[in-house]
């Protein structure tokens, strides 16, 4: 929130310090939140991802049945047969956890490396607009108080990310 505060003031301040030409300036803003949300390519990615934990889960759920069907056997044994399968379902117990970590830590990677590259997208779309349309600033909503609605090129932003993406519906 610190740094929220921080960066408004700097561009509050940066705009009072614009020059004799500030008749000239061009503004608009996008509302970032909005436009990653409803570009197709996090769409596909959102449901790429949440197979991969489904079927993740779906792995994991079948270890544990195993588990459990070994603790069940745990009372029918002999003793020294019993310290095996023991051994065996700890063994399994730290597998089911170092399977569940290793999925949940490269989910995150992905979900870490899919943000990174959508908003390297997005800007890259906005630098384009802000360049084809003679836009002096376009801002990120998310630092606004107010913005007039005439000013939201968030339509404009989202349209182009959707047209330019190959694997669009």
């Amino acid at each position: 929130m610190k740094a929220v505060k921080i960066f408004s003031v700097f561009i509050f301040g940066l705009l009072l310090t614009v020059p004799a030409h500030a008749k000239d300036l061009k503004i608009a803003y996008v509302e970032l939140g909005g436009v990653f949300n409803n570009y197709q390519k996090t769409k596909e990615y959102d449901a790429t991802l949440q197979k991969e934990s489904q079927d993740a889960q779906k792995q994991m759920d079948a270890m544990i049945t195993k588990i459990r069907d070994a603790q069940g056997k745990l009372a029918l044994l002999k003793e020294d047969e019993k310290q095996k399968l023991q051994a065996d379902i700890d063994k399994q117990k730290n597998d089911l956890l170092d399977f569940r970590n290793q999925k949940r830590a490269e989910l995150a990677k992905k979900f870490e490396d899919m943000r990174k590259e959508i908003l390297l997208e997005i800007e890259k779309v906005v630098s384009n607009i802000a360049k084809k349309d003679g836009y002096t600033y376009i801002l990120n909503d998310t630092v606004l108080l107010y913005g007039d609605k005439g000013l939201d090129i968030t339509d404009q932003v989202l349209k182009a990310l959707n047209d330019s993406y190959p694997g669009k519906k």
